[in-house]
């Protein structure tokens, strides 16, 4: 994959540098330090980056939206790491809602939980 042509591969790659970074210096790596700073402070910051994207989608241009966007899965799959969740999982939970209507979807998990 070349810089040029990007495609959904960059979150897998990305995904394999931040499993990489568990237990790097935090004093050098950002994210070795969210590492160290536990599950609960990626998620707010996850969240923070959430709240970003929907500013720069309100607010902003495509190309800030872009950015925040980013960060949101960058921060996402760090959240993932943290608990053990690989990309492949989440491809696999999206794949069995293939063909599913969205409400239908909704209406499963809401009777289920």
């Amino acid at each position: 994959m070349s810089r040029e042509r990007p495609d959904a591969r960059i979150l897998e790659q990305l995904f394999d540098v931040i499993e990489s970074r568990k237990g790097a210096d935090s004093g050098t790596s950002y994210t070795a330090r969210l590492f160290t700073k536990g599950r609960a402070k990626i998620a707010k910051k996850t969240g923070e980056e959430a709240v970003e994207v929907v500013i720069a989608a309100l607010a902003e241009g495509k190309s800030e939206l872009a950015a925040e966007s980013a960060d949101l899965l960058y921060h996402l799959l760090v959240l993932w790491a943290s608990a053990g969740i690989r990309p492949r999982d989440v491809w696999l939970e999206l794949a069995k809602r293939e063909g599913v209507s969205g409400l239908a979807e909704k209406a499963a998990r809401q009777n289920n939980g």
